[in-house]
């Protein structure tokens, strides 16, 4: 799911590409794209752009007549301009056509036209005060990885960048909030800021001023998110992970929950009693496996 950095630069692109432009028609070939009734798309038709925002995951279009086009890729939604891929829908602009695709058969992605921006429920992570960051993450006793993911919380943090995130702050990603300490939550709140503001900049240089294209959750550059059995960029030990449903995460055993192996749902079920408590003794089984 594409996350706050990679939907901040699609803001950007859409707001240099379609402010004070004319919106000349809407496209809709997805049967459940379209999630409002009323207002209908019709009503933006010849509209001139007023503002692009970001609303934590969803990106809003504000034309002149006071309607907004919201837009949520969900998972596997990607935005792209003047494309010549098999799109699901088409915004055409007089400078241009934004389209959008969705890989895969679940058809998570939504479209509405609503009557007001929308507003994200949590605090913006980029924006909020270290008060206002313990304080929304404090709201209830969850693990630390769950907390930064909430989107009734943290407004456009998932699964790649919480990864990241907790990484940087060497912090458990079980951890619960209850048990983070004033000075660990400060440390939370300085990486949370450093790590989206870090790929904010690295995407802007990527994308060099053309519109996004490599919109993906798994970046080269990333230290723990998607390098499981890889190495950690800090200490060298062998990146963890904890795998749950369809999801997945990425943590060092070694910075950031002091040598102890988390328990892996499906792995530990087999195993039982003898799941390795350490880094070390899963690489002693491994062995032993091999």
């Amino acid at each position: 799911m594409p996350e706050l950095p990679d939907v901040e630069l699609y803001v950007e692109a859409l707001r240099e590409r379609t402010v004070g432009r004319r919106l000349e028609g809407i496209s809709i070939r997805a049967p459940f794209l379209l999630r409002t009734v009323t207002p209908a798309p019709e009503a933006l038709h010849g509209q001139r752009v007023r503002e692009v925002r970001r609303a934590g995951k969803r990106i809003a279009i504000g034309c002149e007549n006071g309607l907004w086009l919201g837009i949520h890729l969900m998972i596997a939604g990607r935005l792209h301009w003047n494309g010549k891929r098999q799109a699901i829908a088409a915004v055409e602009f007089d400078s241009g056509v934004l389209t959008l695709t969705e890989a895969g058969t679940q058809h998570r992605a939504q479209l509405h036209v609503l009557e007001a921006a929308p507003v994200a429920a949590g605090v913006e992570p980029l924006g909020a005060t270290r008060e206002e960051f313990e304080a929304a993450l404090r709201v209830e006793n969850h693990t630390l990885k769950r907390s930064l993911t909430d989107p009734r919380l943290f407004s456009g943090i998932g699964n790649a960048y919480s990864d990241e995130i907790l990484h940087d702050a060497q912090l458990s990603p079980i951890l619960l909030t209850a048990k983070l300490t004033e000075a660990e939550c400060a440390r939370l709140h300085d990486s949370t800021g450093r790590v989206l503001r870090l790929w904010l900049e690295r995407l802007r240089q990527e994308a060099g001023g053309r519109f996004p294209e490599k919109v993906t959750a798994f970046r080269e550059g990333m230290a723990v998110h998607g390098k499981y059995g890889k190495a950690c960029p800090r200490c060298g030990a062998k990146v963890g992970r904890i795998r749950y449903a369809s999801n997945e995460t990425n943590y060092c055993p070694v910075c950031q929950t002091g040598g102890r192996l988390l328990a892996d749902r499906a792995l530990s079920r087999l195993l039982r009693e003898d799941w390795p408590r350490t880094a070390e003794e899963m690489e002693v089984l491994k062995s032993g496996a091999r």
